[in-house]
């Protein structure tokens, strides 16, 4: 890994999209998550916001954790504690704010350190952030 000019020190340029990319990446999961965060403390929170947040895909067990919704297909009573409570590997992947700071914190180890792990942290980072979009693209509508 030799230094690049116009880059930070020790990075290359592959590193350097990478780490860009898995940093957007999980700004963006986070700006998605605390909006689904709002709507089920606002007692607004829809099936894609329930299914996203605690990783049950299925609208039948959904129903069975949670209760029927009411007439608006919304879930009034629902608090993000029951959220966290129901929450499975699945919600970790798509919606957990502390996998994506972990993630950020990877992107930035890359620019800033020169060790032989840093870039398994960020091929690990990579691997997580794609698989919390995998997982997001099957969510329930």
């Amino acid at each position: 890994m030799g230094a690049m000019g116009g880059y930070l020190p020790y990075v290359d340029f592959t590193e350097f999209a990478t780490a860009l990319a898995i940093f957007l990446s999980a700004l963006v999961s986070l700006i998605g998550t605390s909006g689904r965060k709002r709507s089920i403390a606002q007692g607004e929170a829809k099936l894609s916001d329930l299914a996203e947040m605690t990783g049950i895909l299925n609208p039948k067990q959904l129903m069975a954790v949670f209760g029927p919704p009411d007439m608006g297909r919304t879930w009034p009573g629902v608090t993000l504690l029951d959220v966290r409570r129901a929450r499975g590997p699945m919600g970790w992947l798509m919606s957990s704010d502390l996998v994506d700071y972990a993630c950020m914190a990877a992107a930035a180890a890359v620019l800033v350190f020169d060790y032989w792990l840093v870039p398994l942290a960020l091929m690990f980072a990579l691997g997580v952030q794609l698989a919390g979009w995998v997982v997001s693209a099957r969510v329930p509508k």
